[in-house]
């Protein structure tokens, strides 16, 4: 049994409604496709404060807070991820990858011509019926 992998992940908006995609490096798990940022939550930490950390370590963003959006449990068969959804819309900062990676912000309607981990499209599908 593989264990589950605990991830924090950002809907980031801003105030023209576009979210932040980052692309996973190509030697990562699901390398070369888009996701929203974030990233795995230490034992000590809340979903929030994980959040929070790797959004300054990844995309150079100063989050203020996040709110709880959905979860989702997916299996990839070699790899168990919890996905643990926040949006976050108050932050500061100028969102770039700080770990070599494209990142880029996208207008919702056109969130559907971006190819993204599987796990990810309950996310989509939520951004998109809330819009």
């Amino acid at each position: 049994m593989s264990k589950v992998v605990h991830v924090a992940v950002g809907v980031i908006q801003d105030t023209d409604k576009r979210i932040l995609l980052a692309k996973r490096p190509q030697n990562l798990h699901q390398g070369g496709k888009w996701e929203f940022p974030g990233g795995k939550v230490e034992v000590s930490e809340t979903t929030s404060e994980a959040l929070i950390r790797e959004l300054k370590e990844e995309v150079n963003l100063d989050v203020v807070n996040t709110q709880a959006m959905m979860e989702i449990h997916h299996d990839y068969g070699d790899k168990q991820v919890f996905l643990d959804i926040h949006w976050v819309t108050q932050f500061s900062g100028e969102a770039k990858g700080l770990e070599g990676q494209q990142v880029r912000w996208v207008e919702q309607e056109q969130l559907t011509q971006y190819d993204f981990p599987e796990a990810n499209k309950a996310i989509l599908e939520k951004i998109l019926s809330l819009s």
